[in-house]
């Protein structure tokens, strides 16, 4: 108990002197001992590599989950050193709520089957998105991370040690210098006419003191600079190891960017394969011409209006041109239709159209879909379906 009561008294010294040391260097008032100009630039260069890595870092965890919350449980579960349980992608949900779906509208019917398909996709797309994670958080973040809670929390310590080493240090000059002068006052020869024979012989003592005190001075100091010297090698092979971080990370990056070009790969991929998928599927959004004669137009719960005015459909899949002049009405089957649109024709064969108007639309055989044949008055042609609204 003694031994340790003794070391925590040295200990706070050391720290006192310290202390005092630092804050005479900050006030001007006590001389500062400088690095290098190696070392640093060595130590600038280690500051910049783990700000802007901490931040590539913490933007890249964003990009991979977005959600705060699943991160923070993340971050614990690493803490607790414990598997982070697998989580469901919003893809995979997305899709499984598509393929729920359709069982309860009915998988026989245009949208169940419809549902059943974009959701089998979308938990493809989510399935390439938990791989990308995987890849990306191995092989990208998994280095970064190591870096900053290894590598640098090393530097760091030893940084920390080299400027308690220079703060001995210049506590030792300063030692030594005051030691020096308070020598070389001593050893004035004193005033015989003043000074009497008596104080003459302590003067002559004090010296011999102060003599033997310079020479511990001296002897600490050859001893502080030795040791500052050590941490500053120390320091210095640590901080010139960053050329090889950044080797690493570099060859990380690479992969990242790999894992991502995979990713979207194969996203682009499943998309268009959706897009076949679904292009095999019946027009679902034209009805047959023997019933009603008519395609579906825009939902009239819409309330007649539309938050964009939508692009017209392309006419080039009629397999012959449709000549407007010979087109008469069917005996049944025409309706009217509200305009919600202004629109423009393209050619002869289409009608200008205002918004708001109410015009008489019909469709005849073998006309694209997309299109019907509009009547103003003794005007008539070509009207896009995505511009109306079906009325009784």
């Amino acid at each position: 108990m003694d031994f340790n009561v003794k070391k925590l008294a040295s200990d706070a010294g050391v720290f006192f002197t310290r202390a005092v040391q630092f804050t005479e260097e900050k006030l001007g008032q006590a001389e500062k001992t400088e690095l290098d100009a190696h070392l640093e630039n060595l130590i600038a260069r280690g500051d910049c590599t783990k700000n802007w890595t901490e931040k590539i870092f913490r933007q890249t965890e964003v990009l991979l989950q977005p959600n705060p919350s699943a991160r923070i449980e993340e971050f614990f579960y690493e803490k607790l050193d414990r598997k982070i349980p697998t989580r469901t992608t919003n893809g995979e949900l997305l899709g499984q709520y598509m393929q729920d779906a359709a069982k309860d509208f009915g998988p026989g019917t245009p949208y169940g089957s419809t549902l059943i398909t974009v959701g089998e996709y979308q938990k493809k797309l989510g399935g390439a998105e938990r791989e990308f994670l995987q890849a990306s958080a191995v092989g990208f973040l998994t280095p970064l991370r190591n870096f900053l809670e290894g590598d640098w929390r090393t530097i760091s310590k030893e940084r920390r040690l080299l400027e308690n080493r220079r703060l001995d240090l210049d506590v030792c000059k300063a030692r030594l210098k005051k030691a020096k002068l308070a020598e070389a006052k001593a050893a004035a020869a004193p005033d015989f006419q003043e000074t009497r024979p008596r104080n003459y012989i302590l003067s002559a003592s004090a010296s011999a003191l102060w003599s033997e005190e310079v020479d511990k001075a001296e002897q600490e100091l050859r001893v502080a600079q030795t040791e500052f010297d050590r941490q500053a090698e120390v320091t210095r092979l640590l901080l010139e190891g960053i050329s090889s971080t950044h080797v690493n990370h570099l060859r990380c990056l690479h992969e990242f960017v790999e894992a991502q070009a995979v990713y979207y790969a194969q996203c682009h991929k499943h998309m268009q394969e959706l897009q076949k998928e679904l292009s095999r599927f019946p027009n679902a959004f034209a009805v047959n011409p023997s019933t009603s004669g008519l395609s579906a137009g825009p939902s009239p719960l819409s309330g007649g209006s539309a938050p964009g005015r939508p692009p017209a459909p392309s006419s080039s899949l009629e397999p012959v041109p449709l000549k407007i002049e010979e087109v008469k009405p069917p005996a049944t089957g025409t309706r009217k239709a509200k305009v919600l649109y202004d629109y423009d024709a393209a050619d002869t064969s289409e009608l200008s159209l205002l918004a708001d108007e109410l015009i008489t639309v019909y469709t005849v055989p073998g006309m694209d879909p997309d299109w019907l044949i509009g009547e103003r008055g003794n005007q008539k042609g070509k009207v896009p379906v995505t511009y109306l609204e079906l009325l009784s």
